[in-house]
Parts: structure tokens; sequence; C-alpha cells
């Protein structure tokens, strides 16, 4: 942009921007912004054009009203006196704890022991963000202009995709399948890589499968990352769930410079409510342009929750050890259930998380037969349409009641047989 005449315009919104170079807001021309002595481009239009979450859009009709919950991604909670139980003192710390502003990369603390679960990452290198949705916003847009291409891991959390594709960069998705067992086609990834290709995201433990990524392919995406120098966006939220922890993979931002490692509250933990969530990189680069972004949004986190989430993992191997428990003695009661219907159903059994992606055999409309279970028998299932499977049923077994709603869902099939 060196040279081009600067200036500055009035967009719809009635925002006046500086810019350099060409710039029109709704009638087609890209917005080039200077921040900072840095430069972000806008996508042609100045509204962010985003397909609606519906993923969210669904549960936000029926997750709080349906008795049975039988497609949750995320593991049992805890209420906040079983957090504070964990250890002496807490609860008067709790009480006094300061509730104004924190530090906008994360409380010192948090960072300190987030930072302390991986290896080599010290706590400048860690992001606190306002749940992992808003690490997959912040990162996506602090990085990505329309010139870039990135590379998406689908099925996949739809934001992982939509957010990407928000940014109008260029979306190619790494397609897996039920056909051959949802295996990772390395041949494949390898084809979809561009010379402009800034990202890859990957998702191991997965959702919706449950499966874990293989060794081998893991180390192989890094390296045919490594070798160009690409982003790897890796989602770790089911990280430290793997039904075996023998076969726990290293974080991706342990064996890669640049890549980037999203961890959550949510899900292993099963701490959802307290909507924290980190990025974690060796590359102070990345982190930076997502700290900058961050500012536009959440600013920093809830003092509150820093606390409760700090506490909770200084004790994450208590959390863990009861919802691996629960989540092992619910699978196989599950894969009987499938096994026994195997008129309706077949699965490639997880190995990881509390979630597995159900196949629905039935030439019939999944998104009816979901609706029809809720409306009918109050037990929630998730139709594989959200991930564009539309064959497909998300089904969840890290809750305690989970036998309670599957004698549930079990009766209403007998009954509409």
């Amino acid at each position: 942009m060196a040279g081009s005449e600067s200036r500055s315009l009035t967009c719809q919104a009635g925002v006046r921007i500086r810019s350099v170079g060409q710039a029109q807001c709704r009638t087609g021309v890209r917005v080039i912004l200077a921040l900072d002595c840095r430069t972000w481009t806008l996508p042609d239009s100045c509204a962010m054009q985003i397909k609606p979450f519906r993923i969210e859009q669904y549960f936000g009709k029926y997750e709080f009203t349906a008795k049975y919950l039988l497609s949750s991604s995320d593991a049992e909670s805890r209420t906040i006196q079983e957090l504070l139980d964990l250890e002496p003192g807490s609860h008067d710390r709790f009480l006094k704890h300061w509730c104004g502003y924190t530090e906008s990369p994360g409380a010192p603390v948090l960072r300190e022991v987030v930072s302390a679960m991986y290896r080599g990452i010290p706590p400048r290198d860690v992001l606190v963000t306002a749940a992992t949705e808003e690490g997959i916003f912040v990162l996506y847009h602090a990085l990505l202009s329309p010139d870039d291409h990135v590379i998406v891991e689908t099925p996949c959390y739809e934001s992982a995709l939509e957010v990407a594709r928000s940014t109008g960069a260029q979306i190619s998705e790494w397609r897996r399948c039920f056909e051959n067992g949802w295996a990772h086609d390395l041949a494949a990834l390898e084809k979809l890589i561009q010379p402009n290709t800034k990202i890859i995201y990957i998702n191991t433990p997965h959702n919706p499968t449950g499966l874990l990524m293989s060794a081998n392919v893991f180390q192989q995406v890094m390296k045919l990352a490594s070798a160009r120098g690409i982003i790897v966006f890796c989602d770790e939220v089911y990280r430290e769930l793997e039904h075996d922890p023998a076969t726990r993979l290293p974080a991706a931002c342990e064996i890669y410079e640049r890549a980037v490692s999203l961890g959550s509250m949510s899900k292993t933990y099963g701490l959802p409510g307290l909507r924290l969530g980190w990025l974690a990189s060796k590359d102070a680069g990345i982190l930076d342009r997502c700290l900058e972004f961050k500012y536009y949004t959440s600013i920093c986190s809830s003092a509150p929750s820093e606390f409760l989430s700090a506490l909770a993992l200084r004790h994450r191997e208590v959390l863990v050890q009861r919802n691996r428990e629960i989540v092992l003695r619910n699978l196989p009661l599950l894969a009987s259930f499938l096994r026994q219907r195997s008129n309706l159903f077949e699965w490639v059994k997880p190995n990881a998380s509390p979630i597995g992606f159900v196949r629905f055999k039935p030439q019939c409309d999944v998104l009816s037969f979901c609706e029809e279970a809720v409306n009918k028998a109050g037990v929630l299932l998730l139709p594989g349409t959200v991930y564009d499977q539309p064959r497909h049923i998300r089904f969840g077994y890290g809750r305690k009641n989970m036998p309670e709603a599957l004698a549930q869902f079990g009766a209403y099939l007998d009954a509409h047989s």
C-alpha cells in the first residue's frame, strides 16, 4: 500500500474511518483500514455476512424445556459450592474477590494455571477468552483477509467453518465421511493447500464423532503445515477426556511454533456456565493480533469466572476423573442400545469425549425425527442437519442421568415402532 493516497470516508453505518487506498462501503470495493500502523482489510460490504448458527438455534429452541438431554456435548457440571469445596479457604476468598476489570490477556493466576497444563508454554503464551466462541471469532478475524485461504476439517462445530467464511477468506473443506470410518485423507488435505493458505483448522478429539485423530495423522498435519509456514488452529476442547488417557496426543501448541491450541472450561471439565476458554501458542505475533481484536469484543473476562476457573483447573484431575467415570459407565449402555436397534442406528464407536455421531438408517427426515422425539417424549437429540450431515444424529453420554434419558427414548421408539 506504499504510495497510496490517504483519505477518509463515512460508511453507511455512520462510522468515519481513516483508510489507505481504495475504499467504498456497501457498493462493492473493499475497505482497507489503517489501524496502529497495520492494515486491516474488510469484506466488500461493511456488514459481516454470516449464516444462522444452526446448532445453537436448535439448542436454544429445546435445551431448556426438554426433560431429557441425550445430545449434550459437555460433561456433567458442578455447583459453585462443589468447586469451592475443592480448596480450603476458597469460599471466603471468593466472597472477597474484587469485581472490577481484569487484565485483557487474562488474570495472571489463571494464565499461570492454564500454561501449566502444557509443556513448554509459559503464561505469556496464553490468551484467555470469553469462552471458545470468542477464541474462534477473534482468531479468524484478527488473522484473515479476503486474500487468504483456509482449510477446515469437516464436519465440525459450525462456527469453525462459518466464522472463517465471514472474513471473506476462501474456504476449502477437508471432508471426512462415515463410509470410510471417518478416516482422515492426508492426500486430500495436501491437494487442498494453496499458495495463500494461511490457516488449517483441525479438531481432536472431534466434534461430532467423538474420535481421536491418530498420532500419525496428527504429526503429518503438522509436517505439512510447518513446511509451508501455515498456522494450525487446533480445537482441543475435549482434550483430557480421552477414554484411554494413554492415547492422548500432545497439544498442537507444544509441537509446532505456529500452532494455536483452543481450550475450554465447558466440555471436559463440565463448566460451561463459567464461559471461559483460551488460546495457547508459542507465536507471540498471533496472540498479539488476537489481543488487539479482543479489545473490540469482550475486552476482558469475568473476574468471578476467572477465579473459579483457576480454582477448578488447579484440581482438574478431580473433575476429569469423575467425568471420565461417567462417560465410561454410560458408553457401554449406549452402545448396547444402538446394537439392539441396529435396524435404526449404526456408528463408529467413539474413543474420546462424551459425544458420538450415529448414522440413522431409515430413509426419513432426520430433523423431523428429532423434533418429534423432543416434542412427544421430551428427549433432545441433535439432528445431523446442523453439521450438513442429514443422515446422522449426535448423541451425548456425559451426563449422570443418561440411563434414564436412554430408557425414555427407548420407550418412545418402542411405542412408535
